[in-house]
């Protein structure tokens, strides 16, 4: 009986281990069909992307008359590209005083993809005659080369005598920015030359991806200071409402203590 038992066992052992070359081959199998799928689907991903970027393209030339037209008319507001950039949460911060003041002579701003749009775009701020710099035209141009590695050159400013704004340390944050506790900021005017990290470049993506596509929104921001001085006028106004209630209850108090003491039975 004992011996018929070992074989019974040595049958079922024989049998598992037959199950786990059929599971495993199944897995195998499966694995190698995923990889096709997966093929297939990053086929068709990259498909997708040459479509996306021809329609990219075709909307972007769609677009530049609107631009222009838009730009004209900006053109008749002062202070609007200033004002823009003041409204703007991350762009003020890099803005002290001087540097606000500059940006009074900016007149126009442009960003423009370059044709393939993948592989770059570049920004052209306009200025004014102004007693800061001779340029009339600061710009500043991303690239991404065959290898897909990133970099970006700029215009050489050229400052007035005395008025180079990036030499000057701990310039007064603008009221935005002491608003965000923002202490001695670098010059906006250092993005010009500073080239260490053109792929993460924040201020050229908040221009290009935020800011151009629909400048009015900020420039049309509320000034915090004139809602929070309207808040504390209103609030004293109330106080004042609230003082002369309590004022007239008391005098209506005083009389009816004046009729009761002079009534006559």
């Amino acid at each position: 009986m004992a011996a018929s038992s070992a074989k019974v066992v040595r049958k079922e052992n024989s049998n598992h281990d037959g199950a786990d070359e059929t599971s495993e081959k199944e897995q195998q199998e499966a694995i190698e069909h995923i990889d096709e799928v997966q093929n297939e689907i990053d086929r068709l991903n990259e498909q997708a992307s040459e479509e996306i970027l021809k329609v990219e393209q075709k909307y972007n030339k769609l677009r530049q008359p609107f631009f222009q037209k838009r730009s004209d008319l900006i053109a008749k507001i002062p202070n609007f590209w200033v004002t823009t950039f003041v409204n703007h949460p991350q762009v003020s911060a890099l803005l002290g005083e001087e540097d606000e003041e500059a940006l009074h002579y900016l007149t126009r701003v442009e960003v423009t993809e370059f044709e393939d749009i993948k592989s770059g775009y570049r920004i052209d701020f306009y200025f004014d005659e102004n007693p800061y710099f001779e340029n009339k035209i600061l710009s500043k141009e991303f690239h991404l080369n065959e290898s897909g590695d990133p970099s970006s050159k700029s215009t050489e400013i050229k400052w007035k005598a005395g008025k180079d704004l990036t030499k000057r340390a701990g310039q007064t944050p603008n009221k935005a920015g002491k608003k965000r506790q923002h202490e001695e900021p670098e010059s906006f005017f250092t993005w010009f030359t500073d080239h260490s990290d053109a792929g993460a470049d924040e201020l050229g993506e908040v221009v290009k991806d935020d800011i151009w596509p629909n400048p009015l929104q900020y420039y049309l921001v509320p000034d915090m200071d004139d809602e929070e001085g309207e808040g504390e006028d209103d609030e004293e106004e109330g106080l004042e409402d609230i003082d002369e209630e309590g004022d007239e209850d008391e005098g209506e108090e005083d009389d009816d203590e004046e009729g009761e003491d002079g009534e006559v039975w």
